[in-house]
């Protein structure tokens, strides 16, 4: 049964606020606005809401970054997360989650997870629905919007439902096995909204042929094998750089340096990685040659992992088997510019399949920065993973979830 505000005299559920996707920026957007006292219904595809947050952070979810900052966000209109993410902040956030006695802890480079559970994340979200009186539609395809003199009319699998203000929340392409779909997407196009080009982010970055590098070092061989390094590329949005831990695998490369630099690589450019940065290794080497009875892997075994070490040298003219006391100095030479300047060029990435996140989606310049809706269609807005924002590795992309539905449920 409806209630008396839910229906018209037809039996058609109409509300304030339809939000379509339960995820992270959903969920919030749904509480907050319910809070306020608008009648809000949260309508999801898939019969088990919050999956991504359940996935995340290793099952304990990387919930945000006490770091955050308009600098970690990348989009083609680079200054449009700035007013989100000041208004709504991780102590914003914080304080929902002390309200809820969750515990948390930072890891590496500000990140911050649940001590106990992802499951948390979730059930403070449908907590804080239920403070707002939301009305909740899960298992519910919505098979075509259409606006009318009414509001939104949405026919769905339960039925027609009409709101004043539409929301779409419903994510990226990312993970098409916990339910990603094209979407949001498809109502932005029709709506007239442009789309910037969706394309894997935070992703693994694979190699053509064999799985070995110009050089013939097989990442086969050396899967398993991680180091902290320097990568950089310059691609979508400029020059990217960071430092972080790269991760040889079977396919290419991953691990926290290759996700980053990811998000900014374009299919065709070079990744430049330096193996051991701030060090001049072929000075080194050089530098300790006198006297010294040990093989030249097993020199460089001391300040890189072994396999990579061995790998490195096999791979250099000259240099495999030789002592470094009888090595040349030119080859030394040779080896540590190879080491400091590994540069690779990627034939792709594990695609959306492995991907974090979804760089691109709905164009910023069609949206209000302040509100999150649609500057041509009023009543229609779009927050987290399907506009164009995309965060840093690390709780950033969750901040922008938080941060853009914050910004949308209290323009409604």
């Amino acid at each position: 049964m409806c209630s008396e505000r839910e229906c018209d005299n037809r039996g058609v559920k109409k509300f304030d606020v339809a939000i379509i996707g339960a995820g992270a920026a959903g969920m919030l957007c749904a509480a907050l606005a319910g809070q306020r006292g608008l009648s809000v219904v949260l309508i999801d595809h898939a019969g088990r809401i919050g999956e991504k947050i359940r996935i995340s952070g290793g099952g304990r979810c990387n919930f945000t970054n006490v770091d955050v900052g308009p600098a970690n966000f990348l989009s083609a209109n680079p200054h449009f997360s700035r007013s989100a993410l000041a208004r709504y902040t991780p102590h914003d956030f914080l304080a929902l989650l002390k309200t809820h006695r969750i515990a948390f802890h930072e890891k590496h480079r500000g990140q911050l997870f649940c001590d106990d559970s992802a499951e948390q994340i979730i059930a403070l979200l449908t907590e804080e629905c239920a403070r707002g009186n939301v009305a909740w539609r899960t298992a519910c395809v919505v098979s075509a919007v259409r606006c009318g003199s009414a509001g939104y009319h949405l026919d769905t699998v339960a039925g027609e439902i009409i709101a004043s203000k539409l929301v779409i929340a419903t994510g990226g392409l990312s993970i098409p096995k916990i339910g990603a779909t094209d979407f949001g997407y498809r109502i932005a196009r029709q709506f007239g909204l442009k789309i910037i080009e969706p394309r894997p982010a935070l992703v693994p970055l694979t190699f053509a042929g064999s799985g070995s590098t110009p050089g013939a070092i097989g990442f086969k061989d050396l899967a398993g094998v991680a180091l902290e390094v320097d990568i950089e590329t310059t691609g979508h949005y400029g020059r990217g750089h960071f430092r972080e831990d790269l991760l040889f695998t079977h396919k290419g490369l991953s691990g926290p340096a290759v996700l980053q630099i990811s998000t900014h690589w374009r299919r065709g450019a070079p990744l430049r990685i330096d193996l051991l940065p701030g060090t001049d290794i072929g000075a080194a080497l050089i530098g300790s040659k006198r006297g010294a009875a040990i093989g030249v892997a097993t020199a460089l075994a001391r300040v890189l992992p072994k396999r990579l070490a061995q790998a490195l040298c096999e791979a250099e003219p000259g240099i495999a088997g030789r002592a470094l006391a009888d090595c040349p100095d030119r080859l030394l030479a040779a080896l540590g510019a190879r080491i400091n300047h590994f540069d690779l060029t990627p034939s792709g990435t594990e695609g959306f399949r492995k991907a974090e996140v979804t760089a691109g989606g709905v164009d910023t310049r069609d949206l209000s920065s302040q509100t999150m809706e649609a500057r041509r269609t009023p009543g229609l807005y779009f927050i987290g993973e399907v506009v164009d924002v995309t965060g840093w590795l690390g709780g950033y992309n969750f901040q922008w979830a938080w941060s853009s539905a914050a910004a949308c449920a209290n323009a409604l």
